[in-house]
């Protein structure tokens, strides 16, 4: 079996391009859309096919290791050299390729694969959406690992420098990739920029864990815990994000020695399905778990862009094809559904009442998948709470959104005072 490096401190890294294409003999490698199309067919593969596929294009001038490819391809998760054997025939099989021919992805015996196929143009064939200009390198992060309670691996990462604010792990992260999606760059970007910004996969997702039998909400707020104890922090301000603040609130409740302060951003007190009063509620809290059990893991995006609607509705093509490959990458379908279903049981109104630190709740005016009124009801319940809502319509604020710069300002403001 073999462990990966998702530090990237064990080797060479392997070059990886903005999102666009490669065309090579009738196909076209399509990292913006996350397709593999021949002509005007998209071809099927799995998302790690795919991801094998990219990492031997994008760095097709040498050959790539075995080890690279499994550090790139399958983070921090132990795997056997029998997967990454599939994946390179799946990959042979999609292209038309086989063992023997090797028209495009040549075997170095001993060593890895090179993609040995003649690319004749990387200009995608459609404008894309323009990016931020000067846009810096992504922070070095280190990233390490620490057992919680019951045993289950968590990986958790450091960047910056400066004060500490911890962040409660939320759905759909994955440290090895956060820094370079559009999804999340931007936030580890900044806010690492102004502290010692420190982040975890929780258990079921990213680099953390995928085989974790136990998934309740004390075992969220026990695996803070034990990564707060991992790091030797003693006392620090946490921020919570959508599901993640939930986390945070029961934590600063039954650490108020520990939480010096809280933020909040597209947070709620109870889940969708707690909270849900009629049956149309309620038949949209199922939809949920619907979605997750039937489209998760489906090539067909159709069913996950639900999600990227509610996330970041205003979002562009990009941000969109940005947040369904965060979805294909962070977690299983069995695993989204175990989620889902966690989350719609979510209820931290008592422990909202005992929070005794100074807390900043920030809110999407039209967020499409919280509603402003679950941090009305937050803001209520906190005592020494003060709420600020931006103006967006994302549940998750995009770096292009005025909403993203008023979120930084206020944050600061609140942890200087």
């Amino acid at each position: 079996m073999r462990r990966s490096d998702p530090g990237g401190q064990g080797g060479r890294r392997l070059a990886i391009g903005a999102p666009g294409l490669w065309r090579f003999d009738g196909f076209v490698l399509d990292t913006q859309r996350y397709e593999l199309r021949r002509g005007d067919e998209v071809v099927r593969v799995e998302p790690q096919v795919f991801d094998v596929l990219t990492q031997l294009v994008s760095n097709r001038e040498r050959c790539v290791t075995k080890e690279e490819l499994f550090d790139a391809v399958w983070g921090g998760r132990f795997v056997g050299e029998a997967a990454l054997t599939s994946r390179i025939k799946a990959a042979r099989r999609a292209l038309g390729d086989d063992g023997e021919s090797q028209r495009f992805i040549r075997t170095v015996r001993g060593r890895g694969y090179q993609f040995v196929g003649t690319v004749a143009d990387d200009t995608p064939a459609t404008p894309k959406e323009p990016e931020p200009p000067d846009e810096p390198p992504p922070p070095r992060q280190h990233i390490a690992f620490c057992r919680a309670a019951d045993g289950v691996r968590l990986a958790y990462a450091v960047a910056g420098e400066g004060t500490p604010l911890v962040r409660a792990a939320n759905w759909m992260t994955h440290l090895g990739y956060d820094i370079e999606s559009p999804v999340w760059r931007h936030w580890v970007r900044d806010l690492s920029s102004r502290h010692t910004f420190i982040r975890y996969d929780e258990r079921g997702c990213g680099l953390s864990d995928w085989s974790a039998t136990d998934f309740s909400f004390d075992d969220w707020v026990s695996d803070l815990e034990s990564v707060v104890e991992a790091l030797g922090l003693e006392r620090f301000p946490l921020l919570g994000v959508s599901q993640g603040g939930a986390v945070a609130v029961a934590y600063a409740a039954r650490h108020p020695d520990r939480v010096s302060k809280l933020v909040l951003c597209s947070s709620y007190a109870r889940g969708r399905g707690t909270r849900a009063v009629n049956e149309e509620e309620k038949r949209a809290a199922a939809l949920d778990l619907e979605l997750a059990r039937v489209g998760w893991g489906r090539d067909d995006p159709a069913f996950r862009q639900v999600f990227a609607a509610q996330f970041i509705p205003d979002g562009t093509r990009a941000d969109w094809a940005a947040f369904d490959q965060l979805q294909r990458r962070t977690t299983s379908p069995e695993n989204a559904v175990r989620f889902l279903e966690e989350f719609g049981r979510i209820d931290v109104r008592d422990e909202a009442g005992q929070v005794s630190c100074p807390t900043l709740i920030l809110h999407s005016r039209e967020d499409h998948r919280q509603p402003l009124r679950a941090a009305e009801e937050l803001a209520a319940l906190i005592p020494d709470s003060r709420l600020v809502a931006l103006d967006s319509n994302n549940h998750l604020l995009t770096a292009a959104e005025p909403a993203w710069r008023v979120f930084l300002d206020e944050v600061e403001r609140f942890l200087a005072e």
